[in-house]
């Protein structure tokens, strides 16, 4: 159970099932001490995800969900679901533009059972707009918004991790929103719609990388990029086929790097001259790959360097930092499962 202390005990979440970040929404905000309501819609044979990508009963983003299975189109099933949504704070749901005001659920029909409700819309290209009706999924967003073009050295293919990028940020960003609207309604009385789209989520943490941009860092016509083109921010891989990062972009951190590998020939107050960027790039590549991955480790990590393994899921559930930090745990089926969310004390007096 919950402890009773977290920021949101008391609130109450109704989340109409779905797939993608609005069940990820629904958990981070049952994580933070609320308590949530799925209404599960029947099954109809073809829908949804394919069977082998169907979460069970007792799956991370179900667990500690009450589940309401109900009908909309049945007068019963209906008036349970206002009833839900009259003793609500918030409401989340992640249909295509137009679907909850088909089904008699909209803003305007909750509104008028609840008007301090917060109703949280997550959907991938949002409200309005020319795409609002497409269908999509993580990658399609990241593509549009423009991050995935700065995911690879130019020419090369880029990639982002599955469903991190996009639909997980956009859950953050939509918990952010219900947080806020939330507080709003108890200042005020006033319920608010939180139009929560992935690509409206991913804009707004774009100004650290439009800042990088202007600067030419990621502009392959104007020069070289720190970030895919210099031998000291970069993944590297060893000899026994694993990989590892390097990210010494401070003087400092550089320098550390430079003592630590033996480069005594280079000259740390070079570092910025990009014409010698692939030579020691090269060298760099042939270096780490002379040993494996457990040498650069006890070598690297945890000094100034800016060093980290690349691990496997496996791995990072058994990394010392992430046991310390309690970051993984096992189910009963002992599959890994994100264990913490984010911690909260009182000040001290």
């Amino acid at each position: 159970m919950y402890q009773n202390n977290l920021p949101l005990a008391g609130m109450t979440v109704v989340e109409f099932e779905g797939i993608g970040p609005g069940p990820l929404a629904g958990r981070m905000l049952l994580d933070l001490g609320a308590e949530v309501k799925v209404v599960a819609r029947p099954r109809r044979s073809g829908e949804g995800l394919p069977p082998s990508m169907t979460p069970t009963a007792d799956a991370p983003l179900l667990r500690g969900k009450q589940q309401e299975p109900l009908n909309l189109k049945e007068d019963a099933d209906k008036a349970r679901a206002f009833a839900l949504i009259g003793d609500a704070d918030v409401l989340i749901e992640g249909y295509r533009p137009g679907v909850m005001e088909r089904l008699g659920v909209g803003p305007a029909d909750c509104a008028a059972v609840n008007p301090r409700l917060v109703y949280a819309r997550l959907t991938g290209w949002g409200q309005d707009g020319p795409l609002a009706n497409a269908a999509g999924h993580d990658l399609n967003y990241v593509a549009l918004t423009g991050m995935l073009s700065v995911a690879s050295a130019p020419g090369q293919l880029p990639r982002v991790p599955p469903t991190v990028v996009g639909d997980a940020v956009g859950a953050l960003g939509a918990v952010c929103g219900i947080v806020s609207a939330y507080v709003k309604a108890q200042r005020d009385g006033h319920g608010s719609v939180v139009d929560a789209a992935i690509i409206d989520v991913l804009a707004m943490l774009s100004p650290l990388l439009l800042l990088t941009r202007s600067t030419g860092e990621l502009d392959a016509e104007r020069r070289s990029s720190v970030f895919h083109d210099s031998p000291f921010y970069d993944t590297y891989a060893c000899a026994d086929a694993r990989f590892l990062t390097i990210g010494a972009i401070e003087p400092p951190f550089y320098r550390e790097l430079l003592e630590r590998l033996g480069l005594k020939d280079v000259d740390p107050a070079d570092q910025w001259k990009r014409e010698l960027w692939p030579g020691l790039k090269e060298r760099l590549r042939a270096l780490f790959a002379s040993q494996p991955l457990a040498h650069w480790t006890e070598l690297l990590e945890g000094t100034d360097v800016c060093y980290a393994p690349v691990l496997t899921l496996e791995e990072a559930a058994e990394h010392r930092h992430n046991r310390a930090r309690g970051l993984y745990a096992r189910d009963k089926r002992g599959d890994i499962v994100a264990a913490r969310t984010l911690r909260f004390s009182g000040l001290p007096a």
